[in-house]
Formats: C-alpha cells, sequence, structure tokens
C-alpha cells in the first residue's frame, strides 16, 4: 500500500503565466489532470494527496469532478516552499502510511509504470529518485561564468520524481531539517544530508517537468505521439 503526494502549490513565473501553470491547458486537459491520470492508473498507488494554494482549490476540485476518479483525494494546504509543502503534506498523511511517493504535479509525463516501478522499490530501501543519467557534458563554472571543472558524466544522474521513501525516516529528515534551516530543492537532498542511503531507480526520457512554454509543446508532442502509438 503506497500513498502518493502531489506538490501542487506553486505559481508559473517562468511559464509566464499569473496562476498556478497546473491549471494551463494541454491538449484537451490541463496538466495537473494528465499527472492524476497517471497516479490514478498506477495500480501500486492507493491514496492521494494533493498539496496546494487554498486559492486554487475550487479549480482543482473542478479538475477532479471531470475525471471521476476511483482512488481518493485528499487536499492539503501548501506552503510557501516546496519543502515547507511536502511537510505538511507529510502531516496530512493517514497513520497507516509506511511508504510514501512524492511526485511534482508538473511532471505531467510520467506514465503508471514508473509509479509503479517506484512503489515497488521503496519497499525494500529506506528512500530513492527516479533519475536518467545525463547525456551532456557538464561544466561547473565561477560566478564570473568561467569554467572551474568538467565532471565525469559517468557519475551524473538528472533527478527526477516520483521520490519514494518510508515515511516515519522522511518525518524525522525533515523535523531536522527544520531544526537546522536547512533549504533543499528535493527531499533526497534531505536524505542526503542526514547521512541517508538514496537509491537510483531508472526513470524516464520523456519525464520531463512542465516549466516553459517550450516544455508544454513537446509535452503536446509526447502525448500525441502516444496516442498514435496505443
Amino acid at each position: 500500500m503506497t500513498h502518493l503526494l502531489i506538490p501542487a502549490a506553486g505559481v508559473g513565473r517562468r511559464m509566464g503565466s499569473d496562476r498556478n501553470k497546473l491549471l494551463l491547458p494541454l491538449l484537451h486537459q490541463s496538466i495537473l489532470a494528465w499527472t492524476l491520470k497517471a497516479a490514478e492508473a498506477a495500480e501500486a498507488i492507493t491514496w492521494i494527496g494533493l498539496i496546494c494554494q487554498p486559492y486554487d482549490l475550487d479549480e482543482f476540485k473542478e479538475i477532479l469532478s471531470q475525471l471521476s476518479l476511483s482512488k481518493p483525494v485528499h487536499f492539503i494546504d501548501g506552503g510557501d516552499t516546496r519543502q515547507e509543502s511536502v511537510y505538511n503534506g507529510l502531516q496530512g498523511l493517514p497513520e497507516d502510511a509506511s511508504h510514501v511517493l512524492i511526485h511534482d504535479g508538473a511532471r505531467c509525463l510520467a506514465t503508471p509504470d514508473l509509479f509503479n516501478r517506484c512503489a515497488k522499490a521503496v519497499q525494500t530501501c529506506p528512500g530513492l529518485i527516479a533519475a536518467i543519467p545525463v547525456k551532456d557534458t557538464i561544466k561547473v563554472v565561477n560566478e564570473d561564468l568561467e569554467i572551474q571543472d568538467t565532471p565525469d558524466r559517468r557519475h551524473l544522474w538528472a533527478a527526477q520524481t516520483p521520490q519514494g521513501f518510508e515515511v516515519a525516516t522522511l518525518k524525522a529528515c525533515h523535523d531536522r531539517g527544520r531544526h537546522e534551516g536547512w533549504q533543499v530543492t528535493d527531499d533526497a537532498a534531505l536524505f542526503e544530508k542526514c547521512q541517508l542511503p538514496v537509491q537510483i531507480v531508472p526513470g524516464e526520457e520523456t519525464n520531463l517537468k512542465v516549466t516553459t512554454p517550450i516544455d508544454l509543446t513537446i509535452a503536446a508532442f509526447v502525448l500525441n505521439h502516444r496516442d498514435r502509438q496505443s
């Protein structure tokens, strides 16, 4: 039994939008709808927590009413940062929740298979992330945009979501992070700071995070391609 938290409390500034980017249309549905449909189709997911701001609640409820999902979706108030939102989400989990997947609402192209593989893997390790090997050569630069180093890309992976964890352990990491004042961009970083192991689960090349207008175009292309293949 795996619980899923979907952080969906952001604003689409890089998208050039004045509202939550998950409300933007992607083909015939919203970005959020595609994410929820994938979670619905993943057999391993039994409970969904949608972390959002109160001012988005009515529109999110409207999206849910049109999808008619069979799995329960619970609304949880978001925070000012992703880290705060996930902390709130963890507090909103049922008391019997032992393992949780956390998946960015803007990664609307994740497949049910990816959710299922992560849900299976988290049963045997304290923490994991979906990730893919980096293809590009990466440069480390200073504030003057001068190259300082070229890491070996054989050891570089691009982090995605879902990320999966033992609930009790992740809660403890978040509590310590709040006490220490750590600011991180994903939950795996909290595990790393607590010197806990995080396993890689092979992600998907198409599992992009819709952040800019060009990402919407790419996402539409991928979805149309999938539709033709089905």
